[in-house]
């Protein structure tokens, strides 16, 4: 199978492992110990090897998608010479060596993702999103292919509360898909701008935009300090501090030192 070689370091059963805590993902399936994306109708199994992944089929365009997939984008390096002045962060990049954030290799994606997971657990969360997958998407032979922005205008919100979306939540994802925002756009703007632009639609406050930031377009200082799981992991590592405000102790790395400590406590707690 062909061999896309990876930035290193890089550990593929750490880096994958938000792939299997929370269930089942149709559009980043793990099955069998490999990880299956649908990429322009072709559906690709991703499994570790020496220096990188193996990736079968890998086809003209695919090297994108999957390294976005793979946290490629991320500077691991600058920011474990950072780590090494912050006692927790020193040990986390120790313990958690070579993790590599995924990122979703798609906008829509993304913030569909950030509106099904408001205010539910991560496990509700996924749940929901693969009945979505199920519903409007297409199927491979494993996973599902996430619906296209144009599918998903054409739906009635009825159709998403019956698969356990709230109403308002329907309504949400719906007007998403039907609004004007050029989400391919985001990629060039800065942080303020894009956070600006993503508020202003119905449904998607701060939190969306931060975790879009951080897990769509890999900004280094994106710090979601709204959530509540990011908030338990600070204060479990660092005492009862002020969250927002604590986020500047990690510049310019907010974006990875927040994966590390979720990640951290979250595998501390398993």
């Amino acid at each position: 199978m062909p061999l896309l070689e990876l930035p290193q370091p890089y550990d593929f059963e750490v880096s994958t492992e938000r792939f299997r805590a929370f269930g089942v993902d149709r559009a980043n399936l793990w099955h069998e110990g490999g990880l299956h994306r649908v990429v322009d109708g072709r559906e690709l199994r991703i499994e570790p090897a020496p220096g990188g992944v193996t990736v079968d089929p890998l086809a003209n365009g695919d090297e994108p998608v999957v390294l976005t997939l793979l946290g490629a984008p991320f500077d691991l390096d600058g920011f474990y010479e950072f780590a090494q002045a912050d006692p927790v962060l020193a040990r986390l990049t120790r313990e958690l060596a070579g993790f590599r954030p995924p990122l979703s290799p798609d906008p829509f994606e993304a913030l569909v993702g950030s509106i099904t997971a408001q205010q539910v657990s991560m496990f509700a969360a996924f749940a929901i999103r693969s009945r979505l997958i199920e519903r409007f998407g297409k199927r491979a032979e494993h996973a599902w292919a996430f619906p296209t922005r144009e599918r998903i205008a054409r739906a009635r919100e009825e159709e998403l509360v019956a698969l356990g979306f709230s109403r308002r939540k329907a309504e949400y994802v719906v007007a998403l898909a039907r609004s004007d925002l050029d989400l391919e756009e985001l990629r060039v703007l800065p942080d303020d701008e894009v956070q600006a632009r993503i508020v202003a639609l119905r449904g998607l406050g701060e939190w969306s935009a931060d975790w879009f930031r951080a897990r769509y377009l890999a900004r280094p200082r994106a710090w979601p300090a709204g959530d509540l799981a990011l908030q338990k992991a600070v204060r479990a590592f660092y005492g009862d501090v002020d969250v927002r405000a604590f986020g500047a102790r990690f510049e310019p790395f907010q974006n990875l030192s927040a994966h590390y400590l979720l990640t951290g406590a979250r595998m501390a707690g398993s």
